[in-house]
């Protein structure tokens, strides 16, 4: 006489261990989630965002529009050579 478990037996502790595990990874996101709420409200609070604001505000003006490198032909040649090799 074997004592072992049947498939139907198997199959529902897969899923209680499924539902188990994924009801601890949702736990633990909702309480990241939590702390990150508390972390914003105390810096909120604290106006250490407020600081940051101002010194990122002095560096780089709002206005300054993004300039291609001047290495932008080296890259095409780059891709192009690859191309050529690739294709051999």
């Amino acid at each position: 006489m074997t004592t072992g478990m049947t498939i139907g037996q198997m199959l529902g502790q897969s899923g209680i261990l499924t539902l188990l595990g994924m009801g601890v990874v949702f736990s633990f996101l909702i309480i990241l989630i939590l702390c990150m709420y508390l972390l914003h409200a105390v810096i909120h609070a604290l106006k250490l965002d407020k600081a940051d604001e101002k010194k990122s505000a002095s560096v780089a003006p709002a206005s300054t529009a993004i300039t291609p490198s001047a290495d932008e032909g080296a890259v095409v040649a780059a891709i192009a050579a690859a191309l050529h090799e690739s294709n051999k």
